[in-house]
């Protein structure tokens, strides 16, 4: 069954509760040195809980240095908008590798954009955060993370 291992990435909004609860007793369990019991009791979740997903589920922003991600975005047709959006990878210190804009349609252009996560980088979930929120990005989704 190991070979059929299969990852995603999910938006937090999309997960249930629990594996939500087991990636914070993580953090607490690595940042503050809890035990899992006090950690799991803080949360309110069973240790069989913990012990079930604690290998599982991570957030996005960890062990993502040195690593790369292929996103892809909708955004619209507004003179300076992909300036926008390099600026944000710039600010955050990430490196573009490849770009690639489609001529608009309707109005509306696919971005597909490979960024390498340096040790510099700051928050990478951050930086796609910021980039969807941008006023003219329609969505944005992630393709890869290699």
């Amino acid at each position: 069954m190991e070979d059929n291992i299969k990852y995603y990435v999910v938006k937090q909004k999309a997960l249930p509760e629990v594996l939500l609860k087991v990636a914070e007793a993580n953090r607490l369990i690595e940042t503050k040195g809890c035990s899992i019991a006090d950690a799991t009791d803080q949360l309110g979740i069973s240790r069989s809980s913990y012990y079930k997903y604690k290998d599982d589920i991570f957030p996005f922003r960890d062990n993502v240095k040195g690593k790369t991600i292929t996103f892809v975005l909708s955004m619209d047709d507004e003179p300076g908008l992909l300036s926008l959006v390099l600026k944000t990878v710039a600010q955050f210190q990430a490196n573009i590798l490849t770009i690639h804009q489609t001529i608009p349609v309707n109005g509306v252009a696919s971005l597909t954009l490979s960024v390498d996560i340096l040790p510099t980088t700051g928050d990478s979930s951050k930086m796609i955060e910021e980039i969807e929120q941008l006023t003219g990005v329609r969505y944005l989704k992630i393709l890869s993370r290699e």
